[in-house]
């Protein structure tokens, strides 16, 4: 999985930096160094808080999620929440594979496995 940052005051969206998630661990490029460690510590291997939002939450339950470290959903989360926290840039995420993607008849998988299972025909 891939995620574009831009700044949150650019009205063009130029991409300043990059992260890719290669199922263990993250790489982040940019030119600029200290948007490159910013986003090196948005990235720490460290469990993310995210505020109500319904992607995040099993069947029923409700209020902030806490989301462990080491998977994609993980990822989803330090790139959307921490790195428009602490770095102030605006994620937006890149598929990584042009075919495919949503399949009705595969409506008994919950989000996360559908994107890992994306992710994964992506790094084939």
């Amino acid at each position: 999985m891939r995620v574009e940052f831009a700044r949150a005051d650019d009205e063009t969206m130029s991409t300043v930096a990059t992260a890719e998630w290669n199922g263990h661990d993250v790489t982040v490029c940019c030119d600029d160094d200290a948007l490159r460690a910013a986003l090196s510590r948005a990235f720490r291997k460290t469990p993310v808080v995210v505020a109500d939002d319904a992607s995040y939450h099993q069947l029923g339950s409700h209020g902030d999620v806490l989301v462990q470290p080491g998977d994609l959903e993980w990822f989803r989360a330090a790139a959307g929440v921490r790195a428009s926290t602490e770095a102030g840039l605006l994620a937006r995420f890149v598929p990584g594979i042009t075919q495919g993607g949503f399949d009705p008849a595969a409506g008994y998988r919950d989000f996360k496995d559908q994107m890992e299972r994306l992710d994964e025909r992506a790094r084939r």
